[in-house]
């Protein structure tokens, strides 16, 4: 970019009287939120675009009030209403016995029950036609496709479930898997979940030292890994990072490899074992164990940027319930369409809406291995139109990333199949969600706009696409069995268009169970800032039509002159500027106001004056704002420092913007050349 200096405004320009990768996990509890009055919102959004008549006519929730009559008996009977979905959706070897016993944090969902997931996911679709049915789509990089029936996936997952017997895993061990985005992956997490054994899927971006953390928490007796993968027309060389780790994983006998890139990788004597050769053997029978509802289905760490990573441990019953009702329900999925999820399974969001939401509904899920710009910015269009997707599900930062791209790509592909489109890792601005709307939907495709965490197993706060008018960047209104509060510091109820911090009232079934090995740790995280109470470590704010907005991390609250202000609205004053592409705001240190606002912006294309431009922004966040809001650095950036799932790194821009070298895990950088970049120009 230029050579540009970040602009600055004077220093008293905001000396009013105060008027009142998420790099992963919950916040502590009493952390950031803790000092000052609520978090004031001031960015209001006033178009809606309701659902289109013919959506709502063919949609599994149909009206208004068939919505308020469901979210009121589950908020009112909420045993009622979950003991009867639950017998009604899934497959039980024993009923239970109880619905729920306990409260917060310390709840059990379905007790006495048993059941498993791969009969909810696989054996149940047997039966009839869903038996030859496309179960999983898979693309890789290089343009190879495959295709698993419903059928033909059960019989490769009792297979491999074989295989870990024959490796000695049993019922309550633990399995690693750090693979790339392959067909192996989902069945091996299936298998595992087959024979009661807990899979602890690691993104296959960290490095080996936060592998052999993870194997060493988890105490995983075997990890499942591939030569390597494809990203961007390279080799990611996966199993190298693996002997690394393995080096300090003491608990790990065996290590799986399945041939992906062909690429050279040494065999340990005894410990490592190729995938296709234990498979050629394998039995293609093997029963699925019955378990407990609350046998812990698998462990998902959280990536924080400091301390010990926290393991994230979700149950059977009550996960698989969530998965299975929040996908029916949020994506009104059909049984003809064909859905795609664009995460990657090493997150919460493809557990819970690439596997085990859409196979438990007899789905058609698409999985695609590489980078959404890999070999031209139309890949991910080209998959839309070549899979005929009916159901897209995405990122903001992705959908900003298009914006950036320019609109001509979109444009050269067929996307008329498309019906539904979806949101989910963070808050997406009005402008990119305007964008998404009439570029790649047409204007005709509702938005489905979730929040929801690693935590919380499945989406919690989302529209209901046959039902819900849509307010661009809000995520409307809580689920059926959710019931959420925005509240002040001491836990009382804020006023409808107050920001304030997001918790939640009751129980639900697909909440986290605990951290594993440290339950007084989950206990203090989760519920130690209100008791009883589950804080989600969110801001928010609800409008004065009940519409929910959440404002991002408390962690990204900055304190301008006793302001406490979201990051989010400025980032999205930004972004609906048409110069720009994306935006980053952080807070630093300044001598007068505590905390300055420093926003590091991409343009969308090389400015021709930059420091005007600079000036214009500055003054465009005023216009849009206020004065308590006017940045006082904007920098430009080519790239801003993201994970490989598309999550910006702002802990590592508030180093550089405080000036501080840059700590902490770093390894799921996407690029490397970002920060550097960003750092030359600092300096």
């Amino acid at each position: 970019m230029s050579d540009a200096k970040p602009a600055t405004v004077s220093d008293q320009a905001d000396f009013d009287p105060p008027q009142d990768e998420r790099d992963g996990g919950a916040a502590q509890a009493g952390g950031a939120a803790g000092a000052g009055g609520n978090i004031e919102s001031h960015l209001h959004e006033n178009r809606s675009f309701p659902p289109p008549e013919a959506f709502s006519q063919s949609a599994h929730i149909k009206s208004e009030a068939e919505y308020q009559a469901l979210w009121n008996r589950a908020k009112d009977d909420p045993e009622g209403f979950w003991g009867e979905t639950a017998l009604e959706l899934l497959t039980w070897d024993t009923d239970f016995a109880a619905v729920k016993r306990g409260e917060m944090p310390d709840t059990e969902w379905f007790v006495g029950g048993k059941l498993n997931a791969t009969v909810q996911c696989l054996d149940r679709h047997l039966d009839g036609p869903r038996k030859n049915k496309a179960a999983i789509v898979w693309e890789g990089e290089p343009g190879d496709v495959r295709t698993l029936t419903y059928l033909q996936l059960h019989r490769e997952v009792c297979k491999f479930a074989n295989v870990l017997r024959g490796l000695g895993v049993e019922q309550g061990d633990r399995v690693t898997l750090y693979m790339p985005m392959i067909p192996e992956l989902a069945i091996a997490m299936l298998a595992c979940a087959r024979i009661g054994a807990v899979h602890s899927i690691i993104f296959g971006g960290f490095s080996a030292d936060a592998v052999a953390d993870r194997n060493n928490d988890a105490g995983a007796k075997v990890i499942v890994t591939a030569d390597g993968g494809w990203r961007r027309g390279k080799e990611i060389p996966l199993k190298a990072a693996v002997d690394d780790a393995l080096a300090k994983s003491p608990t790990v006998k065996k290590c799986v490899v399945v041939r992906r890139t062909g690429g050279e990788v040494t065999m340990a004597p005894d410990r490592d074992l190729w995938w296709h050769e234990l498979m050629a053997d394998a039995s293609a029978d093997c029963p699925a164990v019955p378990l407990d509802s609350e046998h812990p289905l698998f462990i998902l760490y959280t990536s924080g940027s400091t301390g010990k990573p926290k393991g994230v441990r979700h149950g059977t019953a009550g996960y698989l319930l969530g998965a299975q009702l929040t996908t029916k329900w949020v994506f009104d999925l059909k049984e003809e369409d064909t859905y795609w999820c664009t995460a990657d399974i090493g997150w919460i969001t493809g557990h819970s809406y690439i596997v085990y939401g859409p196979l438990a509904n007899g789905a058609t899920t698409v999985m695609y291995e590489g980078a959404p710009n890999w070999p031209d910015p139309g890949r991910f269009w080209e998959l839309v139109e070549k899979h005929r997707v009916n159901v897209f599900y995405t990122a903001p930062t992705a959908v900003r990333a298009f914006i950036k791209w320019g609109d001509e790509w979109p444009a050269q592909y067929d996307l008329s199949s498309l019906r539904l489109l979806g949101s989910v890792g963070e808050p997406i601005n009005p402008e990119a969600w305007v964008w998404y709307h009439e570029k790649i939907g047409g204007g005709r495709c509702p938005i489905v706009d979730t929040w929801w965490q690693t935590e919380t197993g499945g989406i919690m706060i989302s529209p209901l696409p046959g039902v819900t008018p849509t307010k661009p960047g809000s995520c409307t209104f809580p689920l059926p069995g959710v019931v959420p509060k925005i509240v002040n510091e001491q836990g009382e109820e804020v006023p409808d268009g107050e920001g304030g911090l997001l918790v939640m009232t009751q129980p639900w079934p697909h909440m986290l169970r605990t951290l594993h090995g440290d339950h007084e740790r989950f206990k203090e995280v989760y519920f130690g800032k209100f008791p009883g109470i589950y804080f989600a470590g969110d801001g928010a704010r609800k409008d004065k039509d009940g519409y929910y907005w959440v404002m991002g991390r408390v962690d990204d609250v900055i304190n301008v002159s006793g302001h406490r202000l979201s990051t989010m609205e400025v980032e999205s004053a930004l972004v609906s500027h048409d110069a720009v592409a994306e935006a980053a705001v952080v807070g630093f240190p300044h001598e007068l106001k505590g905390e300055g606002i420093c926003c590091f912006v991409t343009p969308k294309g090389e400015p021709e004056d930059p420091e005007a431009l600079q000036k214009e922004l500055i003054q465009h966040v005023r216009s849009q704002i206020g004065a308590l809001a006017t940045p006082d650095q904007i920098r430009f950036a080519a790239a801003l420092p993201k994970t490989r799932s598309g999550k910006i790194m702002r802990r590592l821009l508030r180093d550089i913007a405080a000036g501080r070298e840059t700590t902490g895990d770093t390894s799921t950088l996407e690029d490397y050349t970002a920060m550097a970049s960003l750092r030359q120009e600092a300096s």
